[in-house]
């Protein structure tokens, strides 16, 4: 966080991240179920329409309005790679290769969000971030040599899951700055239909796949509109005008291990121990990613200490 964020928006800053990476993670289990019906052009377009339909009563609701002009390039940008081109290059890659694989290629998002971040933002990268990222990583690595599969992968899965990880790393860098300008809920609501908007080449699959798909398929694409997309990207961006776009992209770590757990719960597939080590690894590396030095948290605490005495009568 930046210095001088108060303590209570650091706090909800962190409630927010922890709702986006749980949700981000419960998309994986209802993708996989959806996607035996539908196509990935055809699931992307539905999940962005339901998304962009609930965002958009929100908007009127709020009366938010149209987003500033500064915001609107970050926008376009993010909302072409990563709502519309990242969800169906993932979609379609999942179909291609095994889940570890999946796993392993979509994880180098965050590392490329550091350094696109660094680059282009100006962000800082002190040690514990490099530490945390460098702990995570291993741990999804681990959690994917564990899931994959023999022969269940193919060199245009891995294609597909690349440009997925890279398509979303730079939507997050792009929507950085549009942050600066229009607020958490403006920047999802229209990237939200930038992207279906972009995806509207899929409508004739949508039509004809929904008609046969059953109900379960169906609800659980409007999930993935609501929730997942909806509610998770609009707290991701709240976190994100918070924090910087390295250590918000460290946080997403936590899914491969969240995702273990659910599929657990919900599918009844039993990690292996070695999956679980992953598990713990990709929680302990955002635990340390997340965390500040004792220096760091005295820096941040004298601006806030000495805005509070300010305020004080005298």
């Amino acid at each position: 966080m930046h210095a001088s964020t108060p303590r209570s928006d650091r706090m909800l800053a962190a409630c927010a991240a922890g709702v986006t990476v749980v949700l981000w993670a419960s998309a994986f289990v209802s993708i996989r179920s959806a996607g035996a019906a539908y196509s990935p052009g055809a699931l992307a377009l539905g999940r962005l329409l339901a998304g962009a339909l609930t965002l958009g009563v929100f908007c009127l609701l709020r009366r938010e309005g149209l987003p500033p002009r500064a915001a609107r390039r970050g926008i376009l940008i993010s909302g072409l790679l990563w709502f519309g081109f990242y969800m169906v290059a993932l979609n379609w890659g999942e179909q291609q290769v095994d889940a570890g694989t999946a796993a392993l290629v979509v994880n180098i998002g965050p590392i490329l969000i550091a350094l696109l971040g660094a680059r282009l933002l100006g962000d800082s990268m002190p040690p514990r971030l490099l530490a945390g990222m460098a702990v995570s990583f291993a741990g999804a690595v681990t959690v994917g040599l564990s899931m994959s599969g023999e022969g269940g992968s193919s060199v245009l899965g891995v294609v597909l899951c690349l440009l997925a990880a890279v398509a979303y790393a730079a939507g997050v860098v792009a929507q950085k700055p549009a942050l600066g300008a229009a607020s958490p809920l403006q920047v999802t609501t229209y990237g939200c239909l930038v992207g279906a908007v972009a995806c509207l080449p899929f409508a004739g699959q949508l039509v004809r796949e929904a008609a046969d798909a059953p109900v379960s398929a169906t609800l659980n694409m409007v999930y993935l509109g609501v929730f997942p997309t909806a509610l998770a990207f609009t707290t991701w961006a709240y976190a994100l005008a918070r924090t910087t776009a390295a250590r918000m992209g460290a946080t997403t770590y936590a899914v491969p291990a969240l995702v273990v757990l659910m599929s657990w719960l919900a599918l009844g597939e039993v990690p292996g121990p070695l999956t679980l080590v992953g598990g713990a690894l990709c929680l302990a590396g955002v635990a340390v990613s997340r965390s500040r030095s004792r220096t760091a948290a005295r820096a941040a605490a004298v601006p806030v200490a000495r805005e509070e005495a300010a305020r004080e009568p005298r």
